[in-house]
């Protein structure tokens, strides 16, 4: 009995570090923060000091530059690095102001291909929204009505994502057009707030929600394709277990 449970033991460890675990893959990141949006932050702290430190500004950018070539092109980096680098403050707040807003396009452009998967998508959601708190203050001092119809917009997006329930309690189907007419309205808002004639063009492509090379930032619970490594290891000790138990009913 005591080899065969460090036998079952090996085999679980053996699965573990062989078996492609999705969720090993993927980095837990708090899903109401994004990591661009804390950037922005970060460096407007630092461009506000008197005189601005443009090259503390720099090396919080440069923390998330790779992401931004990644999913946006290497354009809007080569703009705002220059921005920095001719000391002109105006300039990178306004650029990043952008970029921020391509941001949430991304987000929410991304659960067009995961409107299915509620906690995919919620997850996007919450994050385009916290890419829209960093820039709320701004677009709240020019407009404050904007401001509230654009969180409104948030909100009406949110409910159409539906909610799966917990074995089927509390379940409400999702409306993908009720989501589709929020984003759109989002978008126009935003465009219109910060002069942006398209949040599109030579910014996004669209497998970059689904990359490999690209890492997620959750675990989705809803992909069954994530339980199953653990559903064969219970089947395994499941297995085990009997079979011990008729050895020593034989015995």
């Amino acid at each position: 009995m005591k080899k065969l449970l460090i036998y079952c033991f090996m085999l679980i460890f053996v699965l573990t570090q062989s078996f492609p675990i999705s969720a090993k893959a993927y980095t837990y990141g708090d899903p109401n923060e994004e990591a661009l949006a804390e950037v922005y932050k970060k460096m407007l702290i630092e461009l506000d000091k008197n005189p601005p430190d443009y090259v503390t500004a720099e090396n919080h950018f440069n923390t998330v530059k790779e992401e931004v070539d990644m999913h946006m092109g290497s354009e809007p980096t080569k703009v705002i690095l220059q921005n920095l680098e001719n000391n002109d403050k105006e300039q990178v707040i306004n650029n990043m102001d952008k970029l921020l807003v391509l941001n949430i396009a991304r987000r929410l452009e991304n659960i067009d291909e995961n409107f299915s998967e509620y906690e995919t998508s919620k997850r996007l959601l919450a994050k385009g929204f916290a890419t829209y708190e960093a820039l709320s203050p701004k677009v709240e001092a020019r407009n404050p009505e904007m401001d509230k119809e654009i969180r409104s917009e948030f909100d009406i997006a949110l409910n159409s994502l539906g909610n799966p329930g917990l074995f089927g309690v509390g379940q409400k189907e999702a409306d993908k057009k009720a989501f589709d007419a929020s984003k759109d309205k989002i978008f126009s808002l935003l465009k219109k707030e910060f002069n942006l004639k398209s949040l599109k063009v030579g910014h996004f492509t669209g497998d970059s929600a689904n990359t490999s090379t690209k890492k997620k930032d959750w675990t989705d619970i809803s992909n069954l394709r994530n339980w199953l490594p653990l559903m064969i290891i219970v089947v395994i000790i499941g297995a085990v277990v009997i079979y011990t138990i008729r050895k020593k009913k034989i015995k």
